[in-house]
């Protein structure tokens, strides 16, 4: 909140007490806001500077607040007039497998990349998850955040994305929400019903609640590791489910079944060969930084953000988004690796 700080000649290095409490209290309220606006808006970037917006417009507009209301109301007030402006006249953000049906495991099907902004994007937990707290409640919290899920609030309308974000995962009540949207109770129920009939009409939710990874999916995920790192493709695809996905933003093409995961790796994807993976988490999954080897001697270069999805004793599916240039840094890979 440095350039908050700044704004109007308010902060800087001559910022009062008052300016800096206040700062403070704004900031308590980032990593609750950022959930809210990533749900909103399937993307980390949009997410962080829809946040940075709601914050500078609640510093320049506090003297009018007058706590009329509470803080945490006024700004998700502010966090959802600031994606609904965000959200006018966009396309909805997608995964792969909402744009057709699976292809074929071959270079010449790839197609073209599509803008960045066709497709709902991982965050960096840290960044919307609160850190400590009841386990249920922070597993409920990853739930809601998994790619499939946010994925899935893109079918809604702006407005009742934001309801059902409000009243479902939130647990707002419909007074709450009909006061945030200046309209009536009646008007955000019917909202809320026509989202949830969306949802389930489309079959749009996998219905398998995120549960903390045990032992045993721990030590999946260990194994997927291994086989990856040395491109075992044997051992690798015996961890996949029989349904299983391979998608690879920015590309449209996705592959599902663990016959067409090894033709790829074998076949057009072979330079994954030699790869490392760096876990970190994103989107309430796990999810690996993947370089593979450069032209340089001894240096992997960034490749791709893997992010897997377990289902049971099994992955479920792997997506691995391309564009490292912007998620990397977010997630605070390193731009090489030695080997």
């Amino acid at each position: 909140m440095a350039d908050v700080a700044a704004i109007e000649g308010r902060g800087g290095t001559t910022a009062t007490q008052e300016s800096e409490e206040l700062q403070d209290r704004l900031e308590q309220h980032r990593v609750e806001l950022t959930a809210y606006a990533y749900r909103m808006l399937g993307s980390a970037f949009e997410a962080e500077d829809a946040v940075q917006e709601t914050l500078l417009r609640a510093w320049k507009g506090f003297e009018g607040f007058e706590g009329r209301s509470a803080l945490r109301s006024w700004l998700y007030r502010i966090a959802t007039n600031v994606c609904l402006d965000m959200l006018s006249g966009k396309e909805r953000r997608a995964r792969p497998m909402d744009l057709g049906p699976a292809g074929i495991a071959e270079e010449r099907f790839l197609g073209e990349p599509l803008s960045e902004a066709s497709w709902v994007e991982p965050i960096p937990d840290a960044r919307v998850v609160p850190a400590g707290g009841d386990p249920a409640e922070l597993a409920e919290s990853r739930d809601t955040i998994r790619l499939a899920f946010v994925a899935a609030l893109q079918h809604l309308p702006a407005r009742q994305r934001a309801v059902l974000i409000l009243r479902e995962v939130l647990r707002w009540k419909a007074s709450e929400v009909a006061e945030l949207l200046e309209t009536s109770v009646a008007s955000v129920n019917s909202a809320l019903q026509r989202a949830r009939a969306t949802l389930a009409t489309a079959n749009l939710t996998d219905g398998e609640a995120l549960r903390p990874m045990d032992r045993e999916q721990q030590a999946l995920l260990k194994r997927y590791v291994d086989a990856f790192e040395r491109y075992d493709m044997d051992s690798l695809t015996s961890l996949l489910r029989e349904d299983a996905f391979w998608s690879m933003p920015p590309y449209e093409l996705w592959l599902r079944s663990p016959d067409d995961a090894r033709r790829w790796c074998l076949g057009p994807g072979i330079g994954c060969r030699d790869s490392c993976l760096v876990p970190v988490e994103a989107s309430g999954m796990p999810a690996y930084g993947q370089y593979k080897p450069s032209d340089r001697e001894g240096i992997l270069e960034p490749w791709a953000l893997q992010v897997v999805e377990v289902s049971g004793d099994r992955i479920a599916g792997i997506t691995f988004f391309l564009d490292t240039r912007r998620l990397f840094p977010i997630f605070g890979l390193p731009p090489q690796l030695q080997r």
